[in-house]
């Protein structure tokens, strides 16, 4: 893959988040365990230079690969034909944003492997996990501090907005690490493996728009109560101090202590 970029004189830029998985054994990794087998649609974002592309084709029944850049977008299809043209059919690059995409072609797609942009992976993660119910398991690598996030439980200090939010969709677990020498460029953070699975979001009359302003607000300050960090949601501090006993919570609790469901009925209690 490094020759087929000199070959193009590419050069990986840290605006679009490119460092490419150059290490065999780590891509077939990350596919064993993605879990995916032959009758998954897998969706790819930013296949790079296509060595997990590639790796995932020897496995699923179609890939789809979201590539933001138009040269790595252009030559991935034959990259495919030549190194895999028993699977040449059952692969489509999209070129297109991850983040502004509003659909599929194709198959509804089953789960999500990728080596996310690390600049953009919380959003472009949760964008796709509300774009998509059709989703129903993922891994994908991420900066390692940013998996143990989306992985964290209430009552951690590092537990807050990517970890509640990922958790209306999914069950999510730390999946492991990899080491920087696997990427070209190598990059200047470890990286981490974050596997979820799907699962029903919470019952409720209110909207995940609604939750996810009480989440947002939550932790905007951590330092502060919930009382005083919901008073501009609420329209008073009186009011966040209603809501809060309306919903079975003490005023004077943090966000960083809250699991999903005490954040719906807080949602609820201010609707």
């Amino acid at each position: 893959m490094r020759l087929l970029a000199d070959g193009l004189d590419l050069r990986p830029t840290k605006q679009k988040g490119q460092n490419f998985v150059i290490d065999p054994n780590t891509v077939r990794r990350i596919v064993r365990d993605s879990g995916i087998g032959a009758d998954d649609v897998v969706l790819e974002v930013g296949p790079g230079l296509g060595s997990l592309t590639l790796a995932l084709l020897e496995v699923a029944r179609r890939v789809v690969a979201l590539e933001i850049d138009p040269l790595l977008a252009g030559l991935l299809p034959a990259t495919v034909a030549e190194r895999a043209p028993d699977h040449a059919d059952r692969f489509e690059v999209v070129l297109a944003d991850a983040l502004r995409v509003s659909e599929v072609p194709g198959p509804a797609p089953t789960a999500l492997v990728a080596n996310l942009p690390y600049n953009v992976s919380v959003p472009v993660l949760l964008h796709l996990l509300g774009l998509l119910p059709s989703l129903e398991r993922g891994l994908v690598m991420v900066q390692s501090e940013v998996a143990d996030r989306l992985a964290a439980r209430p009552g951690s200090k590092i537990y807050g907005v990517p970890s509640v939010k990922a958790a209306w969709y999914a069950d999510v677990r730390r999946a492991g690490a990899v080491g920087r020498n696997v990427f070209w460029p190598a990059p200047n953070v470890d990286s981490g493996l974050v596997a979820w699975t799907r699962r029903e979001p919470p019952t409720t009359a209110v909207t995940r728009a609604q939750v996810f302003a009480v989440v947002d607000a939550a932790f905007a300050q951590r330092r502060k109560a919930l009382r005083a960090a919901l008073r501009t949601l609420a329209g008073s501090a009186e009011a966040s101090t209603a809501a809060l006993a309306a919903a079975g919570i003490d005023p004077l609790t943090r966000g960083e202590q809250l699991e999903l469901a005490d954040f719906v009925r807080i949602a609820e209690a201010l609707a």
